[in-house]
């Protein structure tokens, strides 16, 4: 484990109020940018990041070794309070049969940890590894004790946008004041920027956010990023995970149809 002050692993966890679990190295800095920003420009805020794959294919050790270094070097210019990567294959998170392993690793950092937020990827996302991670993440979540588990937790938009949500369940991380952070910090990711512009893809639906959310009022925000509300899923441990994103689809589908019967006439 890594953290900006190279304080003992149990003291540099436990401090933590801000925590996200993600499937690749760069993941966090492409989810919770105004978040990483809030907890560097706050004394009484800690950021941790745990990354559970090496984001290379089995083998691949010189792959693995450079987004490690990435990784590391985004989080000495966030200052996150800790950095926790997990080192494990992409199969191993999305296989049924070796999840389990990485959920025991994800309740014992949750458990010393007890973040007030929890961020993760959205349920919704098209992305395999993503929707496993998250998947994790709910079921560590999960294991632990009431009194211990976050506050807050919410799934960011990542391989599928969010603005589907209806508005009264959109999460909107803004990331106003901290534009400029969110860039230096992705261009540490030079082995990602190679072959295709994440940042640029990133800056610009965080600022269509902003700015197509509301079709009459001035914007609220420069940039905002939106997440899935995932806190009563963690908190009631008789909520299926499979129903609750189906009920979150059948309002939008409710809504446009609605909206639509009620335009014909």
């Amino acid at each position: 484990m890594w953290s900006v002050d190279g304080i003992d692993a149990a003291v540099a966890l436990a401090r933590t109020t801000d925590l996200a679990v993600v499937a690749h190295p760069d993941d966090l800095e492409l989810g919770m940018p105004g978040v990483i920003g809030l907890c560097r420009d706050d004394p009484d805020r800690w950021f941790t990041g745990i990354v559970c794959t090496t984001g290379a294919e089995p083998g691949d050790d010189a792959t693995a070794a450079t987004r490690a270094a990435e990784q590391q070097a985004a989080a000495s210019i966030g200052r996150y309070g800790a950095l926790v990567m997990l080192g494990c294959t992409s199969d191993g998170v999305r296989s049924p049969t070796a999840r389990p392993a990485v959920v025991d690793r994800l309740v014992d950092l949750l458990g010393a940890a007890r973040p007030t937020n929890l961020y993760t990827h959205n349920l919704a996302d098209k992305h395999d590894t993503h929707v496993a991670v998250a998947l994790a993440a709910v079921e560590a979540v999960r294991r632990l004790p009431l009194a211990d588990r976050p506050w807050r937790t919410v799934g960011v938009e990542g391989w599928r946008d969010l603005d589907w949500l209806g508005d009264d369940e959109k999460v909107r991380l803004d990331v106003t004041g901290h534009e400029a952070l969110a860039g230096e910090l992705f261009a540490v990711f030079t082995s990602q920027l190679a072959d295709k512009r994440y940042d640029l893809a990133a800056a610009g639906r965080r600022r269509a956010n902003a700015t197509l959310s509301e079709p009459r009022a001035p914007d609220a925000a420069s940039e905002t990023i939106i997440a899935m509300d995932l806190s009563d899923l963690v908190r009631d441990d008789d909520l299926d995970v499979a129903a609750v994103v189906a009920a979150t689809i059948d309002r939008f589908r409710a809504d446009a149809l609605d909206r639509l019967d009620r335009l014909r006439g």
